[in-house]
């Protein structure tokens, strides 16, 4: 049996009725990672001798019936933007390069209580700025189905490592798209679930209006359970909602008879890949032949979310950004004369160019004289875009769309043009805007062999729709056996 093939619940499963062990599970992880780290590099720090201990522990735990979930014993990666006690967490950034944190965040802790054998911390875009995984410190993550193209970003490490097997399930989180747009390109499924469902508390804040915690897993069943594990309602966030019915696996039936689907022309226009059109019109037949109501609708002000987007995320990025000083903790420049060329030696050595980048817009957008040319403008186009979704949903249980307007780029390509890789979250950052929650799905492979994704949007607190249509979309989808995980072994 090749353990790397099953999905997170199916080996939750196996566990649970003793034909495989935690342990087992968890060396099978690290054996793939052997044979793949060097040629993907997903993993930016894996912590074998800590995962096999805990993996002990949780097999007891389950022998002893103290564990019974179905993610109980199955093997984890963690976005390095996580806070891990013990377990440096460096955002993939040369000025967290030293940082153990003292405390771990709420999300992790809850898949821990739940008999989580956490792996290691995934690498990323630099401070979750980028969306391809290229500005990380520690060197690119390759995309598991062609390593001379990309992942997608910020949450590529996660991404590739659950699509190369080198993980069962992984959490990423979302500012504009950053677990949804890696999760298409890598052939996985990526769930952002509404804003204040998953407690940000541990997560290092990149635009804290926008961030979300969310599942990168292989397929949609295992999103809902992830997804049921770490809904729980935070005090340590003042964001956190608390949620009364977070049983999300019950909408798994595959039965989407009279959903009604809105499809955005705004979506299909100008700029969008005629692979990935026709791969999102496949999926809406496919709904539609379910007994789905399928039909195009004007959404209205998509031409506004990526400036609006990079507005506010970078404003509140420089002000989130500025407690990196040298001071308290992370890296600090050796040579320095006084305490402001400290400061300014510290984070101009620690910071990449795209972080550095978007610091200085937001300081420039947060300056007198520009705040209301800009910013304040901004909050009133994204107060704008959440009344067009609302609009949208009297009508529509869930919006369908491409997740990105192409297949993953060659590497190289989308750091030469930043403002063109800005443009390619434009299906992405309005549901960060409006706090919504949307899953990417794999559906079909273009001429290049890479994997497509769609797009399922809901509204706010309407998980269920989304898991519903997208377990009927996965069930319909001709080529399953071509859109499962990239498990490449050593000599292969």
């Amino acid at each position: 049996m090749d353990i790397q093939s099953l999905t997170a619940v199916r080996l939750g499963e196996k566990i649970k009725k003793k034909e495989l062990s935690a342990v087992e599970a968890a060396q099978a992880a690290f054996a793939q990672i052997a044979a793949c780290e060097k040629e993907y590099h997903c993993y930016v720090t894996v912590e074998e001798e800590k995962a096999m201990e805990q993996a002990e522990q949780v097999q007891k735990k389950i022998d002893g019936g103290e564990l019974t979930g179905p993610l109980a014993g199955v093997p984890v990666a963690i976005k390095d933007n996580m806070c891990t006690k013990g377990t440096l967490t460096t955002c993939s950034s040369r000025i967290l390069g030293n940082f153990v944190p003292t405390y771990t965040a709420e999300a992790v802790k809850c898949l821990e209580q739940a008999g989580a054998v956490i792996l290691g911390k995934t690498n990323m875009d630099e401070f979750a700025m980028g969306s391809t995984t290229e500005t990380s410190y520690y060197g690119v993550t390759r995309n598991p189905w062609n390593p001379q193209h990309v992942p997608g970003g910020s949450s590529g490490g996660s991404s590739a490592a659950v699509a190369a097997g080198e993980c069962f399930y992984a959490l990423g989180s979302d500012t504009g798209g950053s677990i949804r747009q890696p999760s298409s390109f890598c052939g996985v499924t990526g769930m952002k679930p509404t804003y204040g469902t998953i407690s940000r508390y541990g997560l290092i804040a990149y635009g804290s209006s926008l961030d979300q915690i969310g599942p990168v897993a292989k397929d949609v069943a295992d999103c809902a359970a992830i997804l049921e594990v770490l809904a729980v309602h935070d005090p340590k966030d003042s964001t956190s909602v608390k949620r009364e019915d977070t049983d999300f696996t019950s909408a798994l039936t595959g039965d989407v008879k009279g959903m009604k689907v809105g499809i955005p022309r705004d979506y299909l226009g100008e700029g969008l890949d005629s692979q990935v059109k026709e791969a999102v019109l496949k999926a809406a037949r496919s709904l539609e032949s379910q007994g789905a109501q399928v039909e195009e609708f004007d959404l209205s002000l998509v031409e506004y979310a990526i400036p609006a987007y990079y507005v506010i995320a970078s404003a509140e990025a420089s002000s989130n950004l500025s407690r990196f000083d040298g001071i308290k903790y992370g890296y600090r420049t050796e040579d320095y004369q006084g305490l402001h060329n400290m400061y300014k030696k510290t984070r101009s050595e620690g910071f990449g160019e795209e972080v550095k980048r978007r610091i200085m817009l937001g300081s420039f957008v947060l300056s007198s004289g520009y705040y209301d040319a800009y910013y304040l403008k901004a909050l009133r186009t994204k107060a704008l875009i959440k009344q067009a979704f609302d609009k949208a949903f009297e009508k529509y249980d869930v919006i369908l769309g491409p997740t990105a307007p192409s297949t993953a780029p060659k590497l190289g390509e989308s750091l030469e043009d930043p403002l063109k890789m800005y443009l390619g979250d434009i299906y992405t950052v309005s549901v960060n805007l409006a706090g919504l929650p949307a899953m990417s799905v794999p559906y079909g492979i273009d001429s290049q062999g890479l994997p497509i994704g769609v797009q399922l949007i809901g509204d706010s607190f309407q998980e269920k729709k989304i898991f519903r249509a997208g377990y009927g979309l996965e069930q319909s989808r001709e080529d399953q056996d071509r859109l499962a995980p990239v498990l490449r072994k050593e000599g292969i």
